[in-house]
């Protein structure tokens, strides 16, 4: 059994309720590969430890992500996840999070804030990803020494 420590962090001002914080948390950890199947999720007592939520603020959050398939109680055990959201390109060791990495450090060396920044990023995907939009059927990747490769999904 892995236990994979996860802090939660709530942001009381966002509007967002605390129990969807966890879930959206959660699920953003399941795609970048941080959660896989089989970790353990923290205790309902160590969230309320560690982000200062009610316990059962967690355990509606446990309960919505066991809804859709994502995580199963196992009673006396915990919480374990059971499928991930992750694919190859979206994890944290993948090209495009090199890349955006980068882009992220050269916006900050350019003097941009957080909120400059996630203003920028919020405009190109929502650009990107409007209904009117073509989607994107390629995908770029960084090769050895460099080379760039396209290959199409063939859609």
């Amino acid at each position: 059994m892995v236990v994979v420590i996860v802090e939660y962090r709530i942001d009381r001002r966002s509007g967002v309720p605390a129990f969807q914080q966890i879930v959206q948390q959660t699920k953003q950890a399941l795609r970048l590969g941080v959660l896989v199947p089989g970790d353990r999720l923290p205790t309902a007592k160590e969230v309320a430890e560690t982000s200062t939520v009610n316990p059962n603020t967690t355990l509606k959050a446990y309960r919505e992500l066991e809804r859709e398939g994502l995580v199963e109680p196992r009673p006396g055990q915990g919480t374990f996840v059971r499928r991930t959201l992750g694919r190859p390109e979206t994890g944290t060791d993948s090209p495009l999070y090199a890349e955006l990495v980068a882009w992220v450090s050269k916006a900050a060396g350019a003097g941009l804030e957080l909120e400059d920044v996630a203003a920028l990023v919020a405009s190109a995907l929502e650009k990107q990803y409007t209904a009117g939009n073509v989607p994107v059927t390629g995908f770029m990747t960084t090769g050895p020494a460099g080379a760039t490769t396209t290959r199409s999904t063939g859609e």
